[in-house]
């Protein structure tokens, strides 16, 4: 998944600052019903980390059942806050 393609499949545009607020609420509202629907388990990281990132994201227990995916994702929750604690 490449991010500039999944931001103008969901906001029409690969910069989310560029979409209208009805853009980014139809889109986002798109994204949870994709990620609620995504039966691979890489792609739905995907999906979910895209909705972290947007602020959008459902918590852990509910996005992922299998606790490695869980793990992955706790990681992953980490990594951003280090790169963002660095800034």
């Amino acid at each position: 998944m490449d991010f500039d393609d999944q931001m103008r499949r969901y906001f029409g545009d690969a910069d989310p600052a560029s979409a209208s607020p009805g853009a980014l609420a139809a889109g986002m509202e798109r994204l949870s019903v994709d990620f609620g629907l995504e039966t691979d388990p890489a792609r739905r990281f995907a999906l979910w980390s895209l909705m972290v990132m947007l602020g959008n994201a459902p918590d852990l227990d509910v996005a992922f059942p299998d606790p490695r995916e869980r793990d992955a994702a706790r990681n992953f929750l980490d990594m951003i806050d280090r790169a963002t604690a660095r800034d």
